[in-house]
């Protein structure tokens, strides 16, 4: 179902591309948008567990598109090393594909967005935790069950 990395000699292998997912700082998800266009999104995010989470409003192109189709493809470029004389870029990046899913369970939503507190904002947690509450309501919360995954680049 899934087509196979054309490039064998950059694939990384599950455990890299797991670690280049886990340091990157954003991602672009990938949508079935309006029209049938393709709609991508970058997005901060949280990769644990084998699921890719994010924050969204509760209206927008992205929160409809997952609602009507919840297939989606995720990037994540983690290093790119650009060689000017050589007309190319080197880089190691990891694209994901999966089922997105709006988290419906309180417990779970704030599990959640207390992860993305600590990894983009460990150091003001206590904010964190005011934010998450003043916030609550505007928000949903996303998980991404991933059912491929390949990464390829730097050696």
């Amino acid at each position: 179902m899934f087509r196979e990395i054309r490039r064998k000699d950059k694939e990384k292998t599950e455990r890299e591309a797991v670690e280049i997912m886990k340091r990157g700082t954003n991602g672009v998800l990938s949508v079935n948008g309006d029209g049938g266009y393709p709609y991508g999104v970058p997005v901060s995010y949280v990769y644990h567990d084998g699921k890719i989470y994010f924050h969204t409003a509760k209206e927008g192109h992205k929160i409809e598109a997952i609602e009507k189709d919840p297939r989606v493809s995720f990037c994540v470029v983690g290093a790119d090393n650009i060689k000017p004389g050589e007309f190319t870029t080197e880089y190691s990046s990891v694209i994901c594909f999966g089922k997105a899913e709006i988290v419906e369970d309180d417990n779970e939503k704030q599990r959640i967005l207390e992860l993305l507190v600590e990894r983009y904002s460990a150091d003001f947690r206590e904010a964190g935790m005011k934010y998450i509450k003043a916030q609550w309501d505007g928000c949903h919360t996303v998980a991404v069950s991933v059912e491929h995954m390949t990464g390829k680049g730097l050696a």
